[in-house]
């Protein structure tokens, strides 16, 4: 693939990426995908074989840079945790619209490329939990679940975010995550009468 088809693909994955973020999959027609790059709906086909094809591509490579570059920050850091926390909300904080995409459009890819997906997220979450285990010893399906539930604060970025400049919003999320990842929870006698 030539320098020219790379950023001409490059460009039509970042119009969708932010189209899709703003209207949903459903929302947006080849055409409209076509137009905000320049080209006619079917000019697009000489690129991707459709919206589907087109999506994912998108979360293959969220999931693929999410996950690579959080093993690259554990097998460089003297503090894991801290460094997968500063990616991840890095990421969510520097590329909202590929967030939402993330969070929202899986189910609307094709099985065989969304099954990759999976695999790739799953690797994510298994790199989060292996260090979140090595700094607080506790069931794995609880570290797993404390794993999913702060990647999912840190996700929610996209619809909270606007009142705090950026440093702040970080600031704000690394305490939050951390407590989170690190809460020893607490046994709870059930009321009486409790349901």
């Amino acid at each position: 693939m030539d320098i020219g088809t790379r950023e001409r693909r490059a460009q039509i994955l970042a119009a969708a990426t932010d189209l899709f973020a703003r209207r949903g999959y459903h929302g947006v027609s080849i055409s409209e995908l076509g137009a905000a790059v320049g080209l006619t709906g079917p000019a697009l086909y000489r690129h991707f074989k459709g919206k589907e094809a087109l999506l994912a591509e998108i979360l293959l490579d969220i999931s693929t840079r999410l996950h690579r570059g959080g093993v690259e920050r554990v097998s460089a850091s003297a503090d894991p945790l801290d460094a997968l926390l500063d990616w991840q909300i890095s990421f969510a904080l520097d590329h909202p619209a590929l967030i939402t995409v993330h969070e929202r459009e899986l189910p609307h890819v094709p099985e065989v490329p969304r099954r990759e997906i999976r695999r790739i997220q799953r690797a994510y979450v298994e790199e989060w939990v292996g260090v979140v285990a090595a700094r607080m010893p506790r069931p794995e399906a609880e570290t797993r679940a404390a794993v999913h539930a702060t990647i999912g604060l840190i996700n929610s970025t996209p619809h909270s975010a606007g009142g705090l400049d950026r440093a702040a919003m970080a600031e704000l999320l690394h305490t939050m995550a951390k407590a989170a990842l690190l809460a020893v929870p607490v046994a709870r006698e059930a009321a009486p009468g409790a349901i």
